[in-house]
């Protein structure tokens, strides 16, 4: 295999093979149902064809492509079964392996990191990577003091390629937004492509696990790996030994499913006041249930620095919301910039837009299921409803981006792992200006 590929019209060539891909199986599949063959055999043969394609032109092109494709990994939960199953599999691997870099590019870039000497700094050192994603790649190795560490490696051509698919990213968003009022886009795109990245600054990333390993030294709930060595290109952290969420979304029990989630819901809305910093990458692939209880954070390159924790108007705002509040919700909306004050837009309706999401807070226990999440797209987008046209009114401040995108794909993890989480009680407690009202 080659090195990831830089050029622009490459990348979008590579990319372009989806739909046309699909379209060519499906011409093939219309043959296969003329010749005899049963619809639904043909179907399935065609859905499975399509997911494998899918993960290989998205693995492969790694960088923001893949990342495209790991969101789509935590957003199937919110799919009809029928239309998600076929392609679970292929996305989820997504989540943490994709086809790994070429040995010659491997130990160049090794040698160029950490010396030509770079195999006498450790004791062992797996050449087959245990884990592969968007930008880099993940070496099991024994350090030469004795210590298990992981040895991340950035793909080279990662941040040409990320930035090639940002800008690719840029150019539809444009296009497919300008109809929508209340949105502004281009600050929106200016934040996501400086926080985005970031992700290639290796030792930024060390920097930011560093804090957060820190402020959860010797805690009860959480480990984070202390990092060893770092460079531009490669970061040596201590070895996370256990289950990814992947597999107790695959076939947890639902013990297992019930710790996992609840951790996970409170590292989501703890981490800013805790570290001063919010994890914005949710995806599974960054967590590890350990054998003690505890819950293992990965990848730190995704990071929204929040020295004083999280805004206290999200709180405020919620609890409005919370509390039936229509008039104070809208208003503390307009205030932090969701609502421009050229839209008009009707308070209860922004209500019930919002308030369905927050049934999780109306409860002391809540089952996270991908039941509850795809009755919310349900509902979203469903013309008959008067929320219908809310959503194309709201806009999404920047320092409100990697928030969202956050929480937004935590709760999406959250109803993949379908555990039974105190959500009420674990938001409340970390979340500045949060004052949820007595059940």
């Amino acid at each position: 295999m080659s090195d990831l590929p830089r050029k622009t019209v490459v990348r979008a060539a590579q990319l372009a093979t989806l739909p046309i891909g699909f379209g060519a199986r499906a011409a093939v599949g219309l043959g296969k149902r003329v010749g005899g063959r049963p619809a639904e055999a043909v179907t399935a043969e065609l859905q499975a064809q399509t997911a494998q394609q899918l993960f290989k032109v998205l693995g492969s092109l790694k960088g923001g492509a893949m990342k495209f494709g790991q969101s789509l990994s935590m957003f199937e939960a919110a799919l009809p079964e029928d239309l998600a199953a076929p392609y679970r599999g292929m996305l989820t691997k997504l989540q943490d392996t994709a086809p790994p870099m070429p040995a010659k590019s491997l130990h160049a870039t090794l040698r160029a990191e950490l010396g030509t000497r770079w195999r006498s700094k450790f004791t062992e050192f797996e050449e087959t990577p245990r884990a592969a994603a968007s930008i880099g790649q993940v070496h099991h190795a024994s350090w030469r003091d004795g210590r298990e560490v992981a040895v991340k490696v950035q793909y080279p051509g990662a941040a040409e390629a990320l930035l090639s698919d940002l800008n690719q990213l840029s150019r539809v968003a444009r296009m497919s937004t300008g109809w929508i009022p209340g949105l502004e886009v281009a600050p929106i795109l200016e934040e996501l492509k400086g926080r985005m990245a970031e992700e290639t600054d290796y030792r930024l990333e060390a920097a930011m696990q560093e804090q957060f390993a820190e402020a959860y030294a010797d805690d009860p709930h959480f480990f984070v790996p202390q990092v060893v060595t770092a460079t531009d290109k490669v970061i040596v952290g201590e070895w996370l030994e256990g289950k990814p969420l992947s597999e107790i979304i695959a076939s947890g029990t639902p013990e297992e499913r019930d710790l996992a989630a609840g951790r996970y819901f409170e590292f989501l809305v703890g981490g800013p006041e805790r570290a001063g910093l919010l994890h914005a990458d949710p995806h599974p692939g960054n967590f590890r249930l350990l054998p003690d209880g505890r819950l293992g954070v990965l990848d730190f390159g995704a990071v929204n620095r929040l020295p004083d924790g999280l805004p206290p108007a999200m709180g405020e705002l919620i609890t409005a919301a919370v509390r039936g509040d229509a008039d104070g919700l809208l208003e503390g909306l307009r205030d932090e910039g969701f609502v421009k004050p050229s839209i008009d837009v009707d308070a209860d309706d922004v209500l019930d837009y919002l308030g369905i999401f927050l049934k999780p807070l109306r409860s002391n226990d809540f089952h996270f299921d991908r039941d509850w999440l795809r009755g919310i797209f349900n509902y979203l987008n469903d013309p008959r409803n008067a929320t219908f046209t809310v959503g194309l009114r709201l806009n999404l401040p920047p320092s409100y981006v990697l928030i969202h995108r956050a929480w937004l794909g935590g709760i999406a993890v959250l109803c993949q792992i379908g555990g039974t989480v105190p959500a009420r009680e674990i938001f409340d407690a970390n979340v500045p200006g949060s004052d949820l009202p007595a059940l």
